[in-house]
């Protein structure tokens, strides 16, 4: 007879979690795209192919830029 109050045992087996690919496939892609984006402003974003006028991104990123190994003077 079991007791009052008691618990069963807890199932000690893990069960995987199943996220199908088309919930993965547009957070992967915008995680792509974010990424592409970051690394053309820190890496590549100077000069003749600035998206954006004066150096305040090229400033804001400058210790990045050498931490990462861009070259950019």
């Amino acid at each position: 007879m079991a007791h009052v109050g008691t618990l069963p045992p807890a199932s000690t087996t893990p069960v995987p979690i199943a996220i199908p690919l088309r919930q993965v496939w547009p957070w992967a892609l915008f995680t792509f795209v974010v990424a592409l984006f970051l690394l053309y402003i820190v890496g590549l974003d100077q000069g003749a192919t600035s998206l954006f006028s004066g150096e305040w991104v090229h400033e804001f990123v400058h210790d990045g830029r050498h931490l990462l190994g861009f070259p950019c003077h």
